[in-house]
């Protein structure tokens, strides 16, 4: 989900340069004994970042794009028991830094509240009052490096549930039954992977709609969605499995249901809000976002569909794409794993069997492991497995010091013997993998 918020804040700022925002206003108080309320009055939104700098203590708070109004009065000096006094001043000739200078440690918050009524779009700072600590305080430094080591979340969608049992085997095996336990393994696998935490759109026998799946995917800002299904056909000798992505129509219907519905809906897009925007600069986030995800979409489902070639056989030996509703998400790249025909008298057997259905999960998991271990979302825990080799050292000897197997580090880094070079850079797998 966050793969793109980079490339998407870098368009809205070259679409809004003609326009710095304005700081219209600004004014503190004591919120309570505890807290100290800082607002600043915008033209617009903004991007910003807040940081403490100690001895002597103050909040530095950096808008990009901004300047202060040229009928702004800067406060006189506070009496407030925590802020001493608040300065300003342009930074690299576009931007603005405020400066909070503070009688004592804080802990600052922020947040950006939308216009309303006869106020204007608002930026706040809240300063709370600092936990005494023996520890020592977190350094901007170290919190830049605490977010750089999140795990990569990945959304399992078990289709069908509750009322909707999906297809039915000759044996009356229910699609329902059987990939809510691939999912669940696919969950088991995930949890032991070093980086990886997975979310089940459901883990219980229950209906969910379509796009309530999506809307819990997005909501707990998944970098991948995957979609677990059986095949049905009415030729019982349909058999594989097969990768699905979203259709190139599928994602322009969506893109113009999205345009739509953006002046009353709090959708985001790699972390930019649509609400905000003209129509125009909407429509180009939302087709960059788009262009994105499916390319990567495409990727993800190839190497899954590889690792599912290993044991099984599949039905098309591509990548397909359809409109399924729970691949359209323009911000999250998305697959749907038929994981066997279940209409097929052979594969509904192997379904029904837990060890087929630990065997296509592992596969499942293969394509997964793979994907990221190539594009490791930036801030990620898989971003940093990262080893530079130096002069004298062997494969042997990294894979021993990681604790992962000679051929696992083979097969990660496409690798085919045990010549490596000074400098190379090798992805770490995770230690479940040997």
């Amino acid at each position: 989900m966050r793969l793109l918020s980079g490339m998407l804040l870098a368009v809205w700022a070259l679409a809004s340069a003609a326009s710095p925002v304005e700081v219209t206003g600004l004014r503190a108080w004591q919120e309570s004994d505890t807290q100290t309320r800082v607002v600043l009055d915008l033209s617009g939104a903004v991007e910003h970042a807040v940081f403490s700098l100690h001895d002597p203590e103050r909040v530095v708070v950096d808008l990009r794009h901004a300047r202060l109004g040229d009928t702004l009065q800067m406060p006189a000096r506070s009496d407030d028991g925590r802020l001493q006094r608040i300065r300003a001043a342009p930074r690299h000739g576009r931007d603005l830094r405020v400066v909070l200078d503070l009688r004592g440690r804080v802990k600052p918050r922020s947040f950006l509240l939308p216009p309303d009524g006869r106020y204007p779009q608002r930026l706040v700072i809240d300063l709370d009052e600092a936990q005494a600590t023996s520890a020592p305080a977190l350094t901007v430094e170290r919190a830049m490096a605490h977010r750089q080591t999140r795990d990569v979340i990945i959304a399992i969608d078990p289709g069908h549930g509750g009322k909707d049992p999906g297809a039915r085997g000759p044996n009356g095996t229910r699609e329902k039954d059987v990939v809510l336990a691939i999912g669940r393994e696919l969950a088991r696998l995930i949890r032991l992977e070093p980086g990886m935490r997975p979310v089940m759109t459901r883990n219980r026998d229950a209906y969910i709609s379509l796009r309530g799946r999506i809307r819990k995917a997005r909501q707990h800002k998944a970098d991948l969605f995957v979609s677990v299904h059986a095949d049905a056909f009415n030729d019982p000798r349909a058999r594989g499995s097969s990768v699905y992505v979203v259709s190139e129509r599928g994602a322009t219907s969506e893109a113009a249901r999205w345009l739509a519905a953006k002046e009353n809906a709090s959708d985001l897009v790699g972390g930019v809000s649509l609400a905000d925007k003209n129509k125009l600069l909407a429509s180009v986030l939302l087709d960059l976002s788009q262009t994105a995800t499916i390319e990567a979409s495409l990727n993800v489902g190839g190497r899954v569909l590889s690792a599912l070639k290993s044991v099984g056989p599949v039905h098309k030996p591509w990548v397909e794409q359809a409109g399924f509703v729970v691949l359209k998400s323009p911000d999250i790249p998305s697959i749907l794993v038929e994981t066997a025909f279940i209409s097929n008298p052979t594969e509904e057997r192997k379904l029904q069997r837990s060890s087929e259905r630990r065997q296509l999960a592992r596969a499942i998991m293969q394509g997964i492991r793979a994907y990221f271990a190539s594009h490791p979302p930036p801030g990620t825990v898989l971003a940093s497995r990262r080893h530079v080799i130096s002069t004298g050292e062997t494969l042997a000897g990294i894979a021993s010091r990681y604790q992962v197997s000679v051929d696992i580090l083979r097969r990660t880094n496409g690798i085919s013997g045990d010549t490596v070079r000074t400098g190379q850079v090798l992805v770490i797998p995770g230690a479940g993998d040997s």
